[in-house]
């Protein structure tokens, strides 16, 4: 009797179960103390042997409250798929202009009025363009005529890629 080898898929559902059950644990402030395990995500792919991409967050977000959310692909999946499909995605993101907005929405700016008072954002006609393309794409959504909100399940992935972007 052979034993059976696990797909890259079920090992992929074995590390974000352990995730999940991790996240549920409060973390810790990282630590000098070379005991304290800050690679913990890092270590658990290592031990089942995974070469996958993956990102996670718990926050809270104001009018939304607490958003849990997680994401992996296995590395040669991601690095075979055709990226070309993301430009619109990431083109969206790439103005200075649509990032503020982005980070304006996200931190509580959320009507078309408050966003046409703060300075370096254009004309109200620039403001509706760039509110246009971030809605196409995903990063923002209007439920109701002027006002927008950053959809819950775009936090994290939103501010992975600010973080990615730091380093």
């Amino acid at each position: 009797m052979t034993e059976h080898e696990p797909t890259v898929d079920e090992r992929l559902a074995a590390l974000e179960e352990a995730i999940a059950e991790l996240s549920t644990r409060r973390v810790a402030e990282p630590s000098s103390d070379p005991g304290d395990d800050q690679f913990w995500i890092v270590n658990e792919l290592e031990r089942q042997d995974l070469e996958v991409v993956t990102f996670a967050g718990r926050l809270e977000v104001p009018d939304a409250g607490p958003v849990h959310w997680q994401y992996g692909q296995g590395a040669a999946e991601l690095a075979e798929r055709d990226w070309s499909e993301l430009a619109a995605t990431m083109d969206a993101l790439a103005h200075p202009v649509r990032l503020r907005l982005v980070q304006l929405v996200h931190c509580g700016v959320r009507t078309t009025a408050e966003l046409q008072q703060q300075e370096g954002l254009g004309t109200t006609g620039q403001l509706h363009h760039h509110l246009r393309q971030l809605v196409a794409a995903g990063w923002l959504t209007s439920p109701r005529r002027g006002h927008y909100e950053v959809p819950a399940t775009r936090v994290v992935p939103l501010l992975t890629i600010m973080l990615a972007a730091t380093h």
